[in-house]
């Protein structure tokens, strides 16, 4: 029997583990999307006070010719069946799912930015500057770099939140511009976090564009998610914020009730 307090103990150490995870991947990880390997991915509307830098992962090892995969396991991190999201992944962009870890594996499918039924099998390696999860996605299994997945937490709106930090009539000429004023309100400085278009902008009865915030400072909290809707101005001529809808991007699972727990 598992007693209270080894329970304790064990989602503590599983949480020091998906944070240390974490703050490798973030460090270092270039964005593992499409492209051969080596090269830079394609070029994304970033809004990131910082640019990231996109590194290259060191090639890894090649399997062995008894199967061994490249890495070491680490233990304490998804637990198989976890349902993931796919996570800072450009909207021009895609997420590769590869044959073994590290980026010169053979990409055996990939994923879209806003894909959020890929589940984990519970195999995690650790290589030199990043961290691999073994994932099932579209009847395929492979490996994904964890530094592009999290736990999709709960919907909430914030637009009163953002108001008060950018004023009553928060304008932009257009839905990207709108966009990245409401990111950078909700980024944080230090450490800075780096902003993605996953999807959109687009433009109706009302503008709308989602981006990705990711690197908050929260142990808990990879980042969030935000869906931006604005109202084109009666002159034509650019949009006035309407409404935001924040998802927080869980580090860890949780319970039902609070995955960022």
């Amino acid at each position: 029997m598992v007693t209270l307090t080894s329970q304790r103990s064990l989602t503590g150490l599983r949480t020091l583990v998906v944070v240390a995870a974490l703050l490798v991947t973030t460090a270092c990880a270039s964005t593992e999307s499409s492209g051969p390997v080596g090269a830079s991915p394609a070029p994304s509307p970033s809004a990131s006070p910082t640019p990231q830098t996109s590194t290259s992962e060191p090639a890894s090892p090649e399997a062995s010719p008894g199967g061994a995969l490249p890495g070491e396991p680490v233990e304490f991190f998804y637990s198989g069946g976890d349902v993931l999201a796919v996570v800072g992944v450009a909207a021009d962009d895609v997420l590769n799912v590869r044959s073994a870890p590290g980026v010169d594996a053979d990409i055996v499918a990939t994923l879209a930015p806003l894909a959020a039924d890929v589940v984990a099998t519970g195999s995690v390696r650790q290589l030199p500057r990043s961290f691999w999860a073994e994932v099932e996605a579209d009847d395929t299994t492979g490996w994904a770099n964890v530094a592009f997945l999290a736990y999709l937490g709960p919907t909430d709106d914030v637009t009163a939140e953002v108001v008060d930090d950018l004023g009553d009539a928060v304008t932009a000429e257009t839905m990207l511009d709108l966009g990245r004023a409401v990111a950078r309100a909700r980024a944080s400085t230090d450490p800075a976090s780096t902003i993605t278009v996953v999807d959109g902008p687009t433009v109706g009865d009302l503008g709308e564009v989602t981006l990705d915030v990711i690197g908050l400072g929260d142990d808990a909290l990879s980042g969030v998610r935000l869906v931006v809707f604005g109202q084109p101005l009666e002159s034509g001529e650019g949009f006035e914020l309407k409404s935001v809808e924040q998802t927080s991007l869980c580090a860890r699972g949780g319970s039902e009730t609070d995955p960022c727990a």
